[in-house]
Protein backbone atom coordinates (compact mmCIF):
# COMPACT_ATOMS: atom_id res chain seq x y z
CA UNK A 1 0.00 0.00 0.00
CA UNK A 2 1.31 3.47 -1.24
CA UNK A 3 1.61 6.04 1.88
CA UNK A 4 -0.05 8.94 1.06
CA UNK A 5 2.15 12.44 0.69
CA UNK A 6 2.38 14.23 3.79
CA UNK A 7 0.82 17.48 2.64
CA UNK A 8 2.68 21.03 2.08
CA UNK A 9 2.16 23.53 4.14
CA UNK A 10 2.10 26.20 1.50
CA UNK A 11 0.08 26.07 -2.02
CA UNK A 12 0.38 27.03 -5.64
CA UNK A 13 -2.00 28.98 -7.69
CA UNK A 14 -2.00 28.14 -11.38
CA UNK A 15 -2.62 31.67 -13.03
CA UNK A 16 -2.89 32.66 -17.05
CA UNK A 17 -1.44 35.65 -17.62
CA UNK A 18 -3.25 36.33 -20.89
CA UNK A 19 -1.39 37.58 -24.19
CA UNK A 20 0.84 40.02 -21.74
CA UNK A 21 -1.59 43.00 -21.56
CA UNK A 22 -2.09 43.69 -17.85
CA UNK A 23 -5.82 44.89 -18.71
CA UNK A 24 -5.86 41.24 -20.16
CA UNK A 25 -5.23 39.92 -16.19
CA UNK A 26 -8.26 38.34 -14.83
CA UNK A 27 -9.51 39.93 -11.25
CA UNK A 28 -8.66 37.34 -9.81
CA UNK A 29 -5.59 36.09 -11.06
CA UNK A 30 -4.60 39.43 -9.86
CA UNK A 31 -5.27 38.78 -6.60
CA UNK A 32 -3.51 35.88 -6.37
CA UNK A 33 -0.62 37.64 -7.01
CA UNK A 34 -1.31 40.48 -4.75
CA UNK A 35 -1.26 37.32 -2.11
CA UNK A 36 1.66 35.57 -3.40
CA UNK A 37 4.92 35.34 -1.49
CA UNK A 38 7.09 33.53 -4.80
CA UNK A 39 5.85 34.04 -8.35
CA UNK A 40 7.20 31.75 -10.82
CA UNK A 41 6.97 33.32 -14.01
CA UNK A 42 7.09 32.63 -17.92
CA UNK A 43 8.41 34.99 -20.78
CA UNK A 44 5.78 35.03 -22.80
CA UNK A 45 3.01 37.12 -21.74
CA UNK A 46 3.69 36.64 -17.87
CA UNK A 47 6.87 38.92 -18.19
CA UNK A 48 4.46 41.50 -19.62
CA UNK A 49 1.70 41.83 -17.62
CA UNK A 50 4.51 41.80 -14.47
CA UNK A 51 6.07 44.60 -16.24
CA UNK A 52 2.35 46.40 -17.28
CA UNK A 53 1.23 46.07 -13.29
CA UNK A 54 4.53 47.90 -12.14
CA UNK A 55 3.79 50.32 -14.79
CA UNK A 56 0.80 50.85 -13.71
CA UNK A 57 1.33 52.00 -10.35
CA UNK A 58 1.19 48.12 -8.72
CA UNK A 59 3.31 46.97 -6.04
CA UNK A 60 3.49 42.97 -5.41
CA UNK A 61 5.69 42.19 -2.52
CA UNK A 62 6.09 38.89 -3.82
CA UNK A 63 9.88 37.47 -4.98
CA UNK A 64 10.16 37.27 -9.48
CA UNK A 65 11.43 33.62 -10.13
CA UNK A 66 11.99 33.41 -14.03
CA UNK A 67 11.73 30.46 -15.51
CA UNK A 68 10.99 31.93 -18.78
CA UNK A 69 11.51 30.10 -22.24
CA UNK A 70 12.86 31.22 -25.85
CA UNK A 71 11.90 29.45 -28.83
CA UNK A 72 13.62 25.93 -29.49
CA UNK A 73 15.71 27.32 -25.93
CA UNK A 74 14.25 26.08 -22.22
CA UNK A 75 15.93 28.14 -19.24
CA UNK A 76 14.40 26.13 -16.54
CA UNK A 77 13.51 22.32 -17.74
CA UNK A 78 10.23 21.79 -17.33
CA UNK A 79 11.22 19.25 -14.42
CA UNK A 80 12.90 21.43 -12.86
CA UNK A 81 10.16 24.15 -12.48
CA UNK A 82 8.04 21.24 -10.86
CA UNK A 83 10.33 20.48 -8.15
CA UNK A 84 10.96 24.20 -7.70
CA UNK A 85 6.93 24.56 -7.34
CA UNK A 86 6.66 21.82 -4.96
CA UNK A 87 9.99 22.67 -2.94
CA UNK A 88 8.90 26.28 -2.34
CA UNK A 89 5.04 24.86 -1.26
CA UNK A 90 7.20 22.43 1.17
CA UNK A 91 8.65 25.98 2.90
CA UNK A 92 5.46 27.12 3.59
CA UNK A 93 4.94 29.30 1.07
CA UNK A 94 2.14 30.81 -1.41
CA UNK A 95 3.17 30.15 -4.77
CA UNK A 96 1.65 31.82 -8.11
CA UNK A 97 3.02 29.84 -11.75
CA UNK A 98 2.06 33.00 -13.55
CA UNK A 99 2.12 30.87 -17.59
CA UNK A 100 1.32 33.15 -20.42
CA UNK A 101 -2.30 32.68 -21.85
CA UNK A 102 -4.55 30.10 -20.29
CA UNK A 103 -1.98 27.62 -18.38
CA UNK A 104 -4.10 24.45 -20.15
CA UNK A 105 -3.62 25.37 -23.52
CA UNK A 106 -0.37 24.34 -24.72
CA UNK A 107 1.00 25.21 -21.51
CA UNK A 108 2.01 22.32 -19.58
CA UNK A 109 -0.20 23.18 -17.28
CA UNK A 110 -1.81 20.33 -16.56
CA UNK A 111 1.32 18.79 -15.40
CA UNK A 112 2.16 20.75 -13.35
CA UNK A 113 -1.05 20.23 -11.35
CA UNK A 114 -0.87 16.58 -11.66
CA UNK A 115 3.25 16.88 -10.33
CA UNK A 116 1.60 19.33 -7.21
CA UNK A 117 -0.51 16.55 -6.63
CA UNK A 118 0.97 13.82 -6.63
CA UNK A 119 3.80 15.73 -4.11
CA UNK A 120 0.95 16.28 -1.44
CA UNK A 121 0.63 20.28 -2.62
CA UNK A 122 -2.47 21.54 -2.76
CA UNK A 123 -2.99 23.63 -6.07
CA UNK A 124 -5.73 25.89 -7.60
CA UNK A 125 -6.10 26.86 -11.22
CA UNK A 126 -7.09 31.11 -12.34
CA UNK A 127 -7.74 30.76 -16.30
CA UNK A 128 -6.61 32.93 -18.30
CA UNK A 129 -7.59 34.59 -22.08
CA UNK A 130 -5.20 32.38 -24.21
CA UNK A 131 -3.41 33.54 -27.59
CA UNK A 132 -5.24 31.64 -29.68
CA UNK A 133 -8.58 33.48 -28.86
CA UNK A 134 -7.47 37.07 -27.98
CA UNK A 135 -4.64 37.87 -30.54
CA UNK A 136 -6.51 37.01 -33.75
CA UNK A 137 -8.97 39.41 -32.41
CA UNK A 138 -6.66 43.02 -32.68
CA UNK A 139 -6.32 41.95 -35.66
CA UNK A 140 -10.31 42.03 -36.61
CA UNK A 141 -10.69 37.99 -37.16
CA UNK A 142 -13.68 36.21 -35.20
CA UNK A 143 -12.47 32.17 -35.26
CA UNK A 144 -16.26 31.38 -36.32
CA UNK A 145 -18.85 33.68 -37.72
CA UNK A 146 -22.17 32.90 -39.34
CA UNK A 147 -21.77 31.95 -42.80
CA UNK A 148 -18.20 31.99 -42.90
CA UNK A 149 -17.11 29.65 -40.10
CA UNK A 150 -18.91 26.96 -37.20
CA UNK A 151 -16.11 25.78 -35.82
CA UNK A 152 -11.86 26.04 -35.23
CA UNK A 153 -9.34 24.10 -34.05
CA UNK A 154 -6.25 25.58 -32.55
CA UNK A 155 -2.64 23.65 -32.81
CA UNK A 156 0.93 24.06 -32.62
CA UNK A 157 3.12 23.77 -35.50
CA UNK A 158 4.74 20.96 -34.21
CA UNK A 159 1.54 18.79 -34.22
CA UNK A 160 0.66 16.51 -36.99
CA UNK A 161 -1.71 18.35 -38.98
CA UNK A 162 -1.73 16.34 -42.19
CA UNK A 163 -4.67 14.52 -41.39
CA UNK A 164 -6.50 18.10 -40.35
CA UNK A 165 -9.52 18.07 -42.41
CA UNK A 166 -11.99 20.51 -43.40
CA UNK A 167 -11.80 23.65 -45.44
CA UNK A 168 -11.75 27.56 -45.90
CA UNK A 169 -15.27 27.09 -42.97
CA UNK A 170 -12.91 25.39 -40.62
CA UNK A 171 -10.32 28.37 -39.11
CA UNK A 172 -7.40 26.64 -38.04
CA UNK A 173 -5.12 28.69 -35.41
CA UNK A 174 -1.59 27.60 -35.20
CA UNK A 175 0.46 28.02 -31.98
CA UNK A 176 4.66 28.10 -32.03
CA UNK A 177 4.33 27.95 -35.98
CA UNK A 178 7.13 30.15 -37.49
CA UNK A 179 9.32 27.92 -37.57
CA UNK A 180 7.09 25.09 -39.85
CA UNK A 181 5.02 27.83 -41.15
CA UNK A 182 6.46 26.96 -45.13
CA UNK A 183 5.32 23.04 -44.57
CA UNK A 184 2.11 23.81 -42.46
CA UNK A 185 0.56 25.86 -45.42
CA UNK A 186 1.77 23.65 -47.89
CA UNK A 187 -0.06 20.67 -46.44
CA UNK A 188 -3.09 22.54 -45.26
CA UNK A 189 -2.93 23.58 -49.22
CA UNK A 190 -3.28 20.12 -50.56
CA UNK A 191 -6.69 19.81 -49.10
CA UNK A 192 -10.10 21.38 -49.58
CA UNK A 193 -8.26 24.65 -48.46
CA UNK A 194 -6.95 25.20 -51.37
CA UNK A 195 -3.60 27.34 -52.16
CA UNK A 196 -6.38 30.74 -52.02
CA UNK A 197 -7.16 29.61 -48.70
CA UNK A 198 -7.04 33.22 -46.60
CA UNK A 199 -4.00 33.39 -43.88
CA UNK A 200 -3.42 36.00 -41.20
CA UNK A 201 -0.28 35.82 -39.19
CA UNK A 202 -0.03 38.39 -36.04
CA UNK A 203 3.15 39.13 -34.45
CA UNK A 204 3.98 39.73 -30.88
CA UNK A 205 0.49 40.34 -30.24
CA UNK A 206 -0.13 43.48 -27.61
CA UNK A 207 3.54 43.62 -27.55
CA UNK A 208 5.75 46.38 -28.74
CA UNK A 209 6.12 44.88 -32.02
CA UNK A 210 2.66 43.69 -33.18
CA UNK A 211 2.26 43.38 -36.37
CA UNK A 212 0.15 41.78 -39.28
CA UNK A 213 0.46 40.10 -42.21
CA UNK A 214 -2.18 38.60 -44.49
CA UNK A 215 -1.58 36.10 -47.36
CA UNK A 216 -2.89 33.12 -48.66
CA UNK A 217 -1.84 29.74 -48.00
CA UNK A 218 -0.15 30.23 -51.59
CA UNK A 219 1.69 33.17 -50.68
CA UNK A 220 2.19 33.15 -46.91
CA UNK A 221 5.86 31.36 -46.28
CA UNK A 222 7.40 33.84 -49.16
CA UNK A 223 5.84 36.81 -46.93
CA UNK A 224 7.09 35.85 -43.73
CA UNK A 225 10.27 35.39 -45.14
CA UNK A 226 10.26 38.59 -46.97
CA UNK A 227 9.09 40.61 -43.88
CA UNK A 228 11.14 38.89 -41.17
CA UNK A 229 8.54 37.36 -39.29
CA UNK A 230 9.26 36.39 -35.76
CA UNK A 231 7.84 34.66 -33.14
CA UNK A 232 6.10 35.20 -30.92
CA UNK A 233 3.02 34.91 -33.34
CA UNK A 234 -0.16 33.82 -34.08
CA UNK A 235 -1.38 32.21 -37.84
CA UNK A 236 -4.93 32.17 -38.18
CA UNK A 237 -6.16 29.91 -41.54
CA UNK A 238 -9.44 30.16 -43.70
CA UNK A 239 -12.34 32.70 -44.50
CA UNK A 240 -12.60 34.39 -41.64
CA UNK A 241 -9.73 36.07 -42.04
CA UNK A 242 -11.43 38.07 -44.78
CA UNK A 243 -13.24 39.88 -41.78
CA UNK A 244 -9.94 41.76 -40.89
CA UNK A 245 -9.73 45.29 -41.93
CA UNK A 246 -5.93 44.13 -43.18
CA UNK A 247 -7.28 41.77 -45.17
CA UNK A 248 -8.67 42.82 -48.29
CA UNK A 249 -5.80 44.55 -50.48
CA UNK A 250 -3.58 41.89 -49.06
CA UNK A 251 -5.31 39.16 -50.24
CA UNK A 252 -5.48 40.69 -53.74
CA UNK A 253 -2.13 41.61 -54.17
CA UNK A 254 -0.25 39.11 -51.70
CA UNK A 255 1.34 41.65 -49.52
CA UNK A 256 1.09 41.94 -45.82
CA UNK A 257 -0.14 45.48 -44.25
CA UNK A 258 0.95 47.87 -41.83
CA UNK A 259 -0.62 47.25 -38.89
CA UNK A 260 -2.79 49.89 -37.40
CA UNK A 261 -3.27 51.14 -33.74
CA UNK A 262 -5.47 48.56 -31.72
CA UNK A 263 -4.85 50.27 -28.51
CA UNK A 264 -7.97 49.94 -26.82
Amino acid sequence: MTTPPIPAPGRVTLVGAGPGDPGLLTIRGLRALEAADVVVADRLGARGVLDGLAAEGVTLRAEVVDVGKLPGHHAVPQDAINELLVALARDGKRVVRLKGGDPFIFGRGGEEVAFCHDAGVDVEVVPGITSAISVPAIAGIPLTHRGLATTFTVVTGHDQIQALGGGRDHTVVLLMGIGTLANSAITLARGERGVDCPVAVVEDGYGPRQRVTVGTLGTIALQAARRGIRSPAVVVVGDVVTLSPYAPEAIASGAGRAPRSTAP
